[in-house]
């Protein structure tokens, strides 16, 4: 009896991760390990402090052994280029040679996850992959800064947005690279799960959980005046904003607690946040009303007005722009008792 209980758990543990939503990475000669360990720390690791899996996680190569960027170490072990037919996201490979083609076997398979309607992501240099694929003709992409004019010279159909962290174009997802990739993962997390799902994960990694596609790929750091005296840091500005969120609470309240002017405060915003004081402040209420929603106990109209957003319209237009759904379809997705993604 207890062996046949035992099998029992192990059979429905089985079918339980199948049903989980299937990420899987491409590695290709010349990869770049740290965007592989961004995949594998968001999507690939245990969540025993959610009690329960997000992602069924796997990488494949072309080749049973794939050297990694500049020597550093040779990868085995991991399955074949076929899993990427398995995949209901697929992160394609980068690496730094962006002027050596992707092997038509990778091309081939990208065509294919994109054909049957898979989700496809590119962190950094990922984004020429999915560009040699064709599958980004027409179609909305980031890269990194530093690669924008050959990128455009290279893929003129592409429409590239050079000067933000990513960008989110539906079922295509590309990173600028390095550290954006780990701010996409936990966009693809906050979409697939909810806020507090990308809130848990952000913690583990000890990273920022949120920051807007839109923000800049670099943020300055001007040199500060030898004249100037006080904190400029914004941290206890923000977190007394953040206690306000459901005021009435503007940029220029903001200044006004922060006891500067309207125009130094979007300075100090973009120097250190890399973003608009007002862009935060609607960030950080779609990201309250969002939890609201989770919880399942409260009208559209009153998510609004208890996250600043205001109005049911104005909540419907933050909320579709950021996460690509309705008030009523986040709801129903990750609410208390709605089936999990």
């Amino acid at each position: 009896m207890p062996q046949e209980s035992s099998q029992e758990v192990s059979q429905e543990a089985l079918q339980s991760r199948s049903r989980l939503h299937r990420v899987v990475v491409i590695v290709d000669e010349n990869s770049n390990p740290f965007e592989l360990s961004c995949a594998i720390e968001v999507f690939g690791l245990r969540r025993p402090e959610l009690g329960r899996e997000l992602y069924d996680f796997a990488l494949c190569s072309p080749e049973p052994r794939i050297v990694m960027r500049d020597g550093f170490f040779a990868l085995t072990g991991v399955a074949g280029l076929e899993a990427a037919d398995t995949a209901d996201t697929l992160i394609v490979p980068n690496r730094p040679d962006i002027d050596v083609p992707r092997r038509p076997a990778v091309l081939d398979a990208v065509r294919r996850a994109h054909a049957r309607g898979a989700r496809l992501v590119g962190f950094c240099s990922g984004a020429y992959t999915l560009a040699e694929a064709g599958v980004l003709d027409g179609r909305r992409a980031t890269a990194h800064w530093q690669w924008a004019d050959s990128f455009r010279a290279r893929f003129p159909a592409v429409r590239l947005e050079p000067d933000v962290l990513f960008v989110d174009d539906g079922d295509i997802l590309t990173a600028a690279g390095s550290a954006a990739a780990l701010d996409l993962g936990l966009h693809l997390v906050r979409r697939d799960h909810g806020v507090q799902a990308a809130v848990s994960v952000s913690r583990r990694l000890v990273f920022a959980v949120h920051r807007d596609g839109g923000q800049r790929q670099f943020v300055e750091h001007p040199i500060p005046s030898a004249v100037s005296s006080g904190d400029t840091s914004l941290g206890p500005l923000l977190e007394w904003a953040r206690e306000r969120l459901g005021t009435p609470l503007t940029v220029s309240g903001l200044a006004a607690h922060a006891a500067v002017s309207p125009a130094t405060l979007h300075r100090r915003f973009r120097a250190q946040l890399g973003t608009t004081p007002l862009a935060w402040l609607t960030a950080e209420r779609v990201a309250l009303a969002c939890r609201l929603i989770e919880r399942g106990d409260r009208a559209v109209e009153s998510v609004a007005r208890a996250s600043g957003l205001g109005t049911a319209a104005n909540l419907r237009a933050q909320l579709r722009r950021r996460t690509g759904l309705t008030p009523s379809a986040y709801r129903e997705r990750f609410a208390p008792g709605a089936p999990s993604a």
